[in-house]
């Protein structure tokens, strides 16, 4: 089994995670917050680039999950209280904000909170998740 690439960022108040093989490249991060996410700077987090507040707003944004955090004091796999809302982002994904249990062909679950982003393509080689194929395609929809 491949092993999964997982860096983490920490402030000492709260620690970005990001997952390079969920990332969609959406581009939202660094459009968002170019004092933290860059790029072209190695490593492309700058977790002293703003505060806390602003980096967790950002990462909220993020719409595969690659990017999440925690505060350093509670548990990285804490549950979101926010209510769950589903966006069909145009000629894109659909994006589930907030607490899901995803169940694929084997029967295996997978709970994910936040931000969730599901192929609507058919294009992408990570399904049902997106991976930025769509893109790619030219899909529309």
């Amino acid at each position: 089994m491949e092993k999964k690439i997982e860096k983490q960022y920490s402030n000492g108040d709260i620690t970005v995670v990001w997952k390079p093989d969920v990332c969609i490249h959406s581009t939202i991060c660094f459009k968002g917050l170019p004092t933290v996410f860059n790029p072209n700077n190695r490593p492309w987090v700058t977790i002293d680039g703003d505060n806390s507040e602003a980096i967790m707003k950002q990462v909220d944004k993020c719409p595969s999950g690659a990017l999440s955090y925690f505060k350093n004091e509670t548990p990285s796999n804490t549950v979101s209280e926010k209510e769950t809302i589903v966006e069909v982002a145009k000629n894109g994904p659909v994006l589930i904000y907030g607490n899901i249990k995803i169940k694929d062909a084997n029967g295996v679950e997978t709970t994910r909170n936040k931000v969730t982003a599901l192929c609507r393509c058919g294009a992408s080689s990570n399904k049902p998740y997106c991976d930025g194929t769509h893109a790619k395609i030219g899909f529309e929809g």
